[in-house]
């Protein structure tokens, strides 16, 4: 056993009766990660252990009979110590009158911290104070700060899938009744957790408590709510057993404050560097992009990470219904929906939309289009001004026909505004959950005579090869026809050869790990500063 995986035991004891219990039951000692790879995926029975804030670790084991497993190893209590719990939050909720006030979390900690030291006393402890003892509940020391844990956790932190929520490889979390939690990781995929909801009353007043902390009450009669954590994870909540057969759900899709970059989705095979080279040329000279694809596709993630092809010293707007888009550029205006009861009162899409033409931005970030604000859109493009959004499309004809449709209605002859579409899909290889551009799609110009818009496919990613291939290569109408004039190249095939430089650059950033957010960021800042002078030499070559 590594020393390191020693220490931690020592000082969690849950964690030590976790691993004893696991290697008793026939289980091998696991093997202690601080942070885990990408390699890891070929791991057909993982046993690996990993730290996601102390108290709580998270360990990802195989069973002969389930598969992969996910399972939380932090305090947890005994059916008397729950109900030592129930009379504390009670006496807790009688003293909460008088208690002080808190502005943050730590504040709030704190104070639970006090006011257990109020309604408890150590067993040890009680026949010396047996005038306490009466009105306080015994505990032992180590009864005691598992309490605190569990207390802290449910009503400052978000509970039983507290675990789940700080797990930084996680994407998405599914509760479906009281079935055992399912995740999507990062690494290993589907998992089936050891979280469960005990009751139906508990899983129903958790989500009425989740509804309210989004600010979305849920309720018999609004049983669907869609909305947003504090930190920005999306939350879809489906309540009661009349619309959910199972019981009360919800899904959980998890947010990153610094989402993965381009050269990072190069490296895991989302886009090639050739795709990515392309988008750097259309962004940098105010085209207009579309990310298309059906629902998990990672949509929002391409969009994200395409942002910093974006001219720092452009002014950018985004619009969104859940706020998800992270911008890097300093001058950002970040305009968010209203829902309210009163219709007057009431902030849509359409209006943030047609707010930002007022503003004059250079760059308009729609998060995804459904409805009437599509058609804002394209007036936008029309205007002059380059929009980026998301769209559930599976492919260019879908595209068109849902934007020429009820109930966004754009003219067909206006389609030709937008100048590219990316299309995504989520694919399962080998138990892997893969993210593969499809296609990448230039829309050229709408057509009387052949009756509706030509398009010309210039990437495809081939499924048995897993590769992505340049079909546009010398046949490139954006490339060509629009950015190269911009560019002010005599001869428009030169672009090809600023389009494979470009390619080498993030390549090289993906091949020597240079994938972090800032310097990522950091590089493409310098480089609209300085040119290609403010890119490092080792990656230029």
């Amino acid at each position: 056993m590594a020393e390191e995986l020693k220490d931690l035991m020592e000082r969690h004891e849950h964690l030590a009766e976790y691993i004893k219990k696991y290697v008793s039951e026939g289980g091998e000692t696991p093997e202690y990660m601080e942070i885990l790879t990408e390699d890891l995926v070929t791991l057909k029975k993982p046993n690996i252990l990993y730290p996601v804030g102390d108290p709580i670790f998270i360990h990802v084991h195989y069973d002969e009979k389930k598969g992969k497993l996910y399972s939380a190893v932090e305090p947890t209590l005994s059916p008397e110590e729950r109900e030592k719990l129930f009379r504390i939050k009670r006496m807790i909720l009688e003293m909460a009158p008088e208690a002080s006030d808190f502005d943050t979390k730590e504040e709030f900690k704190e104070l639970l911290s006090r006011m257990l030291d109020k309604v408890t006393i150590l067993r040890e402890r009680r026949g010396l104070l047996p005038f306490l003892a009466e009105k306080r509940i015994p505990v032992t020391l180590r009864e005691k700060k598992k309490l605190l844990y569990v207390l802290q956790r449910d009503l400052v932190e978000m509970g039983p899938i507290e675990a789940l929520l700080r797990d930084p490889y996680l994407e998405d979390i599914h509760v479906v009744g009281l079935k055992p939690i399912a995740v999507v990781h990062k690494i290993f995929g589907m998992l089936t957790t050891n979280i469960r909801f005990r009751d139906e009353g508990e899983l129903d007043s958790y989500v009425r408590t989740l509804g309210e902390r989004i600010g979305k009450p849920v309720t018999e009669t609004k049983p669907i709510i869609d909305g947003a954590l504090p930190e920005g994870s999306r939350v879809n909540i489906i309540y009661g057993e009349e619309v959910s057969r199972e019981g009360t759900s919800f899904t959980i899709r998890k947010f990153f404050e610094k989402p993965p970059t381009m050269p990072q989705l190069v490296r895991w095979g989302t886009f090639s560097a050739e795709m990515a080279a392309y988008l750097w040329l259309c962004l940098e000279h105010g085209m207009s992009v579309f990310v298309c694809g059906e629902t998990a596709s990672g949509k929002t993630t391409s969009l994200n990470a395409m942002l910093s092809f974006i001219d720092f010293h452009k002014k950018i707007y985004s619009a969104e219904d859940t706020p998800e888009v992270v911008v890097p550029q300093p001058v950002w205006q970040r305009l968010v929906t209203r829902e309210t009861i009163f219709e007057e009162a009431k902030v849509e899409l359409f209006d943030l939309v047609k707010t930002a033409l007022r503003s004059r931005p250079d760059y308009i970030i729609i998060g995804e289009i459904r409805g009437k604000e599509g058609s804002a859109a394209f007036q936008a493009m029309q205007t002059g001004h380059a929009v980026l959004s998301t769209f559930h499309a599976s492919s260019i004809s879908k595209m068109i026909q849902r934007f020429t449709g009820d109930p966004i209605n754009v003219p067909v002859r206006f389609i030709d505004n937008m100048n590219v579409a990316i299309f995504q899909r989520i694919v399962y290889k080998g138990g892997r959950l893969l993210r593969r551009v499809a296609t990448i799609d230039e829309i050229i110009k709408y057509s009387k005579e052949k009756g509706g818009v030509l398009t010309r496919s210039v990437f495809r990613w081939d499924p048995v090869t897993d590769k992505h291939y340049f079909t546009g290569m010398y046949n490139s109408y954006i490339l060509e026809g629009k950015i190269a004039p911009m560019m002010g190249l005599t001869n428009p095939k030169d672009i090809y050869k600023e389009l494979r430089k470009r390619a080498r650059i993030i390549r090289n950033m993906a091949e020597k790990g240079i994938v972090g957010y800032d310097e990522v960021n950091r590089i493409f800042r310098d480089y609209y500063e300085k040119g290609y002078d403010g890119i490092p030499e080792e990656l230029l070559y």
